[in-house]
């Protein structure tokens, strides 16, 4: 009964992840229109509208953009958070055995593209900051596409393309958290520190009621933002002090994420993909795709991915750490590698950290939607020609 349970939970999380996807895709489709028509001037007027809210004699102005890239995006970090904890305690992760083999593959997903995106652009230092750009897999998208394979996958391949991307996450936020934060600010870093501790009493108390952690998250997610570190990873703070279950034993977590599940999926991620994926494709010239920043995004995430995260399981079953899922077979391995190449929603948001140049970003959308489309169909290639065994 319980085995049965989760596989429900599970199918359900994924086919809401695959409509989210679907969605994703639509709106990087309006931006790319947008950004490319008569809208274009009104489109980008937008994105650039300054947006105050104050209290008293202090507040917050920024430009639209930022504010979902800094605000509404720290909402999908708290999901991410969420998803993290729950697969570690209670999911796929909380056994070496169901662990090993994601583990490995999504290491192997986040180096080798790194590796890829260096080698292209060592002779051009000012690009390297970009190196962890195409190491990010975009959960959402790469689910919406294999739901248009409908019984050409697997379940047993979703679910470890699933394991997959919640490790590349927790990757992605180390790396957001070490490497693209440039400087802290030590009183709100303490105040940011303070709320954080009064978070986990709450959490420990097991408290049910969903107000305080947000009021407190809302508090927490200023200071972290006037602390200098970058603002979305107080969501990820929020998520790990919020208790699994109650002191009833009402599954807490799991409430608030299936609570936050379609908001993420249908409102948040769109408005980021809407917002960041407008790139100016006029004029541009077939050669701009191989200029070293956007070919380093592009083959990463082709390429890379495909090396990392085939020859990183293929490794891990050769020395018997760990094995592929019973009907998994190598091929079907190897399109999800190319499925985990579609990077576009963290590839996006690193890309917003690692440059501030306009000409840097947008060679940065190119690359990333480059890579992304191009893993997608070769990825959607395979696994429809491929045998389903499972």
């Amino acid at each position: 009964m319980v085995v049965r349970t989760a596989a429900q939970s599970l199918r359900a999380f994924m086919q809401e992840e695959s409509a989210g996807g679907i969605v994703l895709m639509v709106a990087a489709v309006l931006a790319l229109l947008a950004a490319n028509s008569v809208l274009a001037p009104g489109y980008f007027a937008m994105l650039q509208t300054e947006i105050a809210v104050t209290v008293g004699g202090g507040g917050i102005e920024k430009p639209a953009l930022l504010w979902i890239n800094d605000g509404l995006m720290a909402v999908f970090f708290l999901l991410v958070g969420l998803e993290v904890k729950r697969e570690v305690l209670t999911g796929q992760l909380s056994s070496w055995s169901q662990a090993s083999l994601p583990l490995f593959a999504a290491l192997g997903g986040m180096i080798a593209p790194a590796l890829v995106f260096v080698a292209i652009n060592w002779s051009n230092p000012e690009n390297l900051n970009g190196w962890a750009i195409p190491a990010a897999t975009d959960i959402a998208f790469a689910l919406g596409v294999l739901a248009l394979l409908g019984s050409h996958v697997p379940v047993a391949l979703k679910a470890l393309l699933l394991a997959i991307a919640v490790i590349d996450d927790i990757g992605a936020i180390a790396v957001i958290a070490i490497f693209y934060t440039p400087g802290v600010e030590t009183g709100m870093l303490l105040a940011a520190t303070a709320t954080l501790a009064l978070l986990f009493g709450i959490g420990r108390a097991r408290v049910s009621s969903s107000i305080p952690y947000i009021i407190l998250g809302a508090v927490l997610w200023f200071f972290v933002l006037k602390s200098g570190v970058h603002a979305t990873l107080a969501g990820v703070a929020l998520a790990m002090a919020i208790p699994l279950h109650d002191r009833t034993g009402d599954a807490v977590l799991e409430r608030m994420e299936h609570a936050l599940h379609p908001w993420v999926a249908f409102l948040v991620v769109p408005i980021f993909a809407f917002a960041n994926a407008g790139v100016t494709l006029i004029g541009l010239e077939p050669s701009a795709l191989l200029a070293p920043l956007p070919l380093g995004i592009a083959l990463g995430l082709l390429v890379g991915k495909q090396i990392g995260i085939v020859g990183f399981a293929w490794l891990a079953a050769k020395t018997g750490i760990s094995r592929l899922p019973e009907g998994i077979s190598w091929r079907q391995l190897w399109g999800l590698s190319l499925i985990a190449g579609i990077g576009f929603t963290m590839s996006l948001f690193i890309g917003n950290l690692a440059f501030v140049d306009a000409a840097q970003v947008d060679a940065v959308k190119l690359g990333v939607l480059a890579g992304s489309l191009v893993s997608a169909l070769a990825g959607i290639a395979l696994l429809r020609t491929g045998r389903v065994t499972a």
